[in-house]
């Protein structure tokens, strides 16, 4: 580590503090802050790894108050920084409760240089080591999740769920409606696991004859039925080791519920015809789009076979609902098009891009992926226009609230939206929206926007 290009901070008002800190920390480049805005300034700007905080701040510089609240607000803006706080000679209440809101260490004046490089020392490390390892999980991440794309609040929260369950083996239920790319998180949860040397086995249960799919998913033995001229393992024993995916399982006839449960229950397996049960070791993953809750009450799903497949539920919102999406979607679906057509198309007219945002899309990214493909296909120009998509436009509302609240909400979804515009391009965003780039990365920071 070249100390000298690490950038600290320092919170900290007296001046005679601040020169012995910087003295003995002489190594770092050690940026000050002498108040709580001032340094929540500090930490936009130059994201240091160390924070080193004086609980004894203004307005309470006989207390704790104010720097426990911006210890609270550093560790919002930055939670991988390492901060530590500086607390009096008989204040190890106060230094525990640093230590409980996630500060890394404490130290107590009066100051000993040797003891302060070794804490900040020790902090930069870890730091780095954290840095280090987040970089290797999104490298590792970055084939599985590669075909998500999405600036939307819930649908990074669903990636971020999606990372959490993939190493487990728990089953999951996927839910949305048609065209949301339930396929797709079923395909990236098989890669983020520690299956995904194994098999994918992919069954649509609503694309196969009810008489068939027994027989598919179970396999069954020679001579278990007219035309079974010799044994044949199923679906379900075929993805032994790895993940079985079960796409409209609200389609799955009522008869052969009974038989998936006893599977999820005892993890064995009869073929048909067969009298010995096979041990099968596999993830299971399952889909639809139907509301399973209403099956249930029709008498067309169990209850129990639900409760089995749903250990873990994930819910895509469809697009319409998906803030800043169907732009930044469209985007990525025009460059892959104008690859596969040989066409030089360069982006979406004024016109093209509004109607994209405000279409409902009914049929979720299936339809906008044959909207996109489709104006490739015909268009006359060198950006596509409003014309060559061929859409209605329907206009989307917003119910009243009170008026920070409507601030907020539209500045938020401005930037969203013009993130989506502009293909996550920060300097093409800040135009669009007016302002510098240091603002609009306080405003990313601010509402929380910085992964998208």
């Amino acid at each position: 580590m070249n100390a000298s290009r690490e950038t600290l901070l320092l919170v900290e008002d007296d001046l005679g503090i601040q020169k012995q800190v910087k003295w003995s920390l002489d190594g770092y480049d050690v940026q000050v802050a002498g108040d709580r805005e001032s340094a929540l300034s500090q930490i936009r700007r130059f994201e240091p790894s160390v924070v080193i905080l004086d609980l004894g701040l203004p307005p309470d510089p006989d207390g704790a108050s104010e720097g426990l609240f911006t210890l609270e607000q550093i560790l919002m803006l930055a939670p991988g920084t390492k901060a530590i706080v500086v607390t009096g000679n008989q204040d190890m209440a106060n230094a525990v409760r640093a230590i409980g809101l996630g500060a890394y260490d404490f130290y107590q004046k009066p100051f000993e240089s040797e003891m302060l490089s070794l804490i900040v020392g020790r902090a930069l490390r870890l730091h780095k080591l954290e840095q280090e390892n987040y970089r290797l999980r999104l490298k590792q991440m970055e084939a599985p999740m590669q075909g998500i794309i999405s600036s939307d609040p819930h649908m990074l929260k669903i990636c971020r769920t999606m990372e959490r369950v993939a190493p487990s083996d728990a089953t999951v239920l996927i839910l949305g409606e048609s065209g949301t790319g339930k396929e797709l998180l079923a395909r990236a949860l098989h890669q983020l696991s520690s299956r995904s040397d194994k098999r994918l086995v992919a069954i649509n249960c609503a694309a196969i004859p009810e008489n068939l799919l027994e027989s598919e998913l179970f396999g069954f033995e020679k001579g278990a039925f007219t035309g079974a001229s010799k044994q044949t393992i199923g679906r379900i024993e075929y993805a032994n080791g790895g993940t079985l995916f079960l796409d409209e399982i609200g389609d799955l006839p009522f008869s052969l519920q009974a038989k998936l449960l006893r599977f999820l229950q005892e993890r064995v397996i009869e073929r048909l015809g067969g009298r010995g049960e096979i041990p099968v070791d596999v993830r299971v993953v399952c889909a639809t789009h139907q509301n399973l809750h209403d099956l249930i009450k029709q008498g067309r799903f169990r209850e129990d076979l639900y409760y089995r497949l749903s250990e873990i539920s994930i819910n895509i919102p469809p697009l319409r609902e998906r803030e800043g999406d169907a732009a930044l979607l469209a985007h990525a679906l025009l460059e892959k098009f104008c690859r596969q057509q040989g066409r030089s198309i360069r982006g979406f007219k004024p016109d093209a891009l509004e109607i994209i945002e405000n279409h409902e899309w009914p049929g979720n990214i299936r339809q906008m992926e044959n909207v996109i493909k489709r104006a490739v296909i015909m268009a006359e120009g060198t950006q596509i226009s409003a014309s060559d998509l061929a859409l209605d436009t329907v206009l989307k509302e917003s119910g009243p609230i009170n008026l920070r609240q409507v601030r907020e909400e539209a500045e938020k979804k401005a930037i969203i939206r013009a993130l989506g515009r502009t293909n996550g391009n920060i300097a093409q965003t800040a135009d669009m929206l007016g302002v510098s780039r240091p603002t609009l990365y306080d405003m990313l920071e601010r509402y929380d926007l910085k992964r998208l």
